[in-house]
């Protein structure tokens, strides 16, 4: 610890000072909440369709899917991921001989994908509340132009829906930013709640960092707000001039 105990040299990137700790940490987190992101995306869009499916096997897979992971605490759900269905998946794997003896899963590979379970069964119903609110009439129309099914999902129902899940997807988004700090509990992973524990740990400056790690997590929602919104008015700026 520093004998200079001073805010700028807490924050600095020298000899003593944590800057270096909280712009690794301030990645990492950003690193979490996107691949979680990507990952629930993927996640949802396949748990909509589900949802949708006119066969009763996946909609009740969809619908256990989503129950489960809503029902549960995201903490807890992601401690089952991380701790015994990644585990049980990899000696699945080794068992049918898919991959070495020593295989296993990069431990943040693991903690994205578990997160990005959780924003999926949240983005499943968003997924699949915004194809469902798109005007029949559209699709009618498309139809009656001579699209197939695929041109009239991807030209018509698919930009349709975008617009219309777009706030609650970017709600999705600012809970991952949130949620990355769970991998903290995990293990050695360096996100900006562990950086703000050692540090704070280090120094007792316990008020100091975590009103640090605040302001880098309050940044981080501004500007995804801000980006949203951009990207909503664009989205929206034909509807708006209808109004």
């Amino acid at each position: 610890m520093p004998n200079d105990t001073s805010v700028f040299a807490l924050l600095s990137f020298g000899d003593g000072g944590y800057g270096h700790e909280f712009a690794a940490a301030f990645v990492q987190t950003v690193t979490v909440a996107a691949g979680s992101f990507g990952v629930g995306a993927l996640a949802g869009l396949a748990g909509g369709s589900a949802k949708l499916s006119p066969h009763a096997l996946p909609r009740f897979l969809g619908g256990a899917y989503t129950t489960i992971v809503r029902a549960l605490p995201e903490l807890l759900c992601l401690l089952i991921a991380f701790y015994a269905l990644a585990p049980a998946v990899e000696a699945t794997l080794r068992a049918l001989n898919i991959v070495s003896a020593r295989f296993a899963f990069d431990p943040l590979a693991v903690a994205i994908g578990s997160l990005g379970l959780i924003q999926g069964a949240y983005l499943t119903d968003i997924f699949r509340s915004a194809l469902v609110a798109v005007p029949t009439g559209q699709v009618e129309a498309a139809q009656a132009f001579g699209m197939t099914g695929t041109q009239t999902f991807r030209r018509v129902q698919l930009p349709l829906a975008s617009r219309l899940a777009l706030p609650g997807v970017s709600n999705v988004w600012l809970n991952a930013t949130k949620d990355a700090s769970y991998i903290s509990v995990l293990g050695s992973f360096s996100d900006l709640l562990k950086a703000s524990q050692l540090a704070a740990g280090a120094t007792r400056h316990y008020l100091f960092f975590h009103l640090v790690t605040a302001g880098l997590f309050l940044s981080l929602s501004i500007g995804s707000m801000a980006v949203f919104g951009c990207i909503e008015r664009r989205v929206n700026r034909g509807v708006i001039a209808a109004l």
